[in-house]
């Protein structure tokens, strides 16, 4: 069995500059807020 040396692939991926973006993006996360609730509202409004 030939042992093979670690590779760019093997360490954690690098955020790009958008990916920086919109996790620092104050309006960004106010509007996935917004979604997420959304979502569970519909969800927990189907179950009642």
């Amino acid at each position: 069995m030939k042992i093979k040396p670690y590779t760019q692939w093997d360490y954690t991926p690098v955020p790009t500059p958008m990916t920086r973006f919109f996790r620092t993006c104050v309006l960004w996360q106010i509007v996935r807020f917004a979604v997420i609730n959304l979502k569970m509202l519909v969800v927990v409004s189907k179950s009642h």
